[in-house]
């Protein structure tokens, strides 16, 4: 080709960020790329994402769609509205997405609508659970996608399950793990620890980490009283430090549920702060993917608060237990795993930090 390789990248939402940096950055070392960098502005909080592109040497994206939140079909179809144009206008080779949000199979599908290539990456995951959003993206995306990029093995077999042939499927390792071991050693330097007196000079207490955000945990204030009634007795061993997603913090507000002080809610803090606490904490619960993926790689204790997970390999070769939502069995699990008794685990294949290398020499060779 004589003219640079133009792949547009697209980015929607905050879990996205970690992912698309290593990708940028690898595509920017090779001048025979022009890489462009759209965000649909799916997330739009300063906390949730534009401190995320500071932090992580994203560079300012070439265009912003700003579609704001709204119903699933509405920011779906805003989306598809709004990046045609974008499309038409650039002319990419390449349309490279990301994850599951909704501007992930918003992208797609107006992309191959024009003709133009897909790449996915963390394509295959599945919770075969068709009541998360994020599984119908995930399903859709791939079946539409040309490239599929996949984080673990079990991937291949579900997309080939599905019908795709197997010369689209590529396992390359996780990017979101090019970000953790690109970005700790700084993280290692934040000052999140002495901010939250969780530090004694350089020896830090010993605490745990919560994250909730997913509609079924949260959007029912019951459910979430529950949830948090058991989190908040595990309290009474060690502080939980809470950052509170905005969904959560409208749910918590409604319903004024009370929690001990040890249960610690802060405002949601910037990439390099969490990735600092996760590294240093003793236990984590969360109902996020992407921090399933990120304690598995840390070594880090991990309990999932869901009743399925679309990351099989960090239960079965990471540090990862599926406790489901059973306020006993989370206590139970919090209890065992704090008395020394947790989960250990190793690193995936392919976990190590060189995936972004791995897929951008895939499409300059294929496109």
């Amino acid at each position: 080709m004589s003219r640079p390789l133009k792949i547009l990248n697209i980015v929607g939402a905050r879990p996205n960020l970690p992912k698309i940096a290593p990708l940028l950055r690898e595509m920017r070392r090779h001048p025979e790329i022009d890489p462009i960098l759209v965000h649909t502005g799916q997330h739009y909080d300063e906390k949730l994402s534009d401190i995320f592109f500071r932090q992580m040497g994203i560079p300012e994206p070439h265009v912003n769609l700003e579609v704001g939140s709204g119903s699933h079909a509405a920011q779906t179809a805003e989306v598809l509205k709004r990046i045609e144009p974008v499309l038409l206008e650039r002319k990419p080779d390449l349309v490279l997405v990301v994850g599951d949000v909704n501007s992930t199979i918003a992208v797609s599908l107006a992309a191959v609508k024009l003709g133009i290539p897909v790449a996915h990456v963390e394509a295959g995951l599945r919770s075969f659970d068709r009541s998360m959003p994020e599984e119908i993206n995930r399903v859709l995306t791939d079946a539409i996608a040309d490239y599929l990029f996949v984080t673990e093995e079990d991937a291949i077999g579900h997309l080939l399950k599905e019908g795709r042939p197997r010369e689209a499927i590529h396992f390359v390792g996780n990017v979101m793990i090019d970000s953790l071991r690109h970005f700790l050693p700084i993280a290692q330097q934040s000052a999140i620890g002495d901010e939250l007196h969780l530090k004694n000079g350089a020896s830090w207490q010993r605490f745990a980490v919560l994250t909730l955000h997913r509609p079924s945990n949260v959007d029912s204030t019951e459910k979430l009283a529950e949830l948090l009634g058991a989190i908040d007795s595990i309290a009474a061993d060690l502080p939980i430090i809470f950052p509170v997603h905005p969904r959560t913090q409208q749910r918590l507000a409604q319903a004024g549920i009370r929690l001990r002080p040890e249960l610690r809610l802060i405002p949601p803090v910037g990439y390099l702060d969490f990735l600092c606490l996760l590294s240093k904490a003793a236990l984590v619960l969360t109902d996020s993917g992407g921090i399933q993926e990120e304690t598995t790689a840390l070594g880090i204790p991990c309990l999932t608060l869901r009743e399925n997970t679309e990351r099989p390999i960090t239960i079965s070769q990471g540090t990862n237990l599926l406790v489901g939502t059973d306020p006993a069995k989370i206590v139970a699990a919090a209890k065992a795993t704090l008395s020394g008794n947790g989960k250990a685990g190793r690193i995936p294949p392919l976990w190590d930090g060189q995936s972004a290398p791995r897929i951008v020499d895939i499409l300059m060779h294929r496109l």
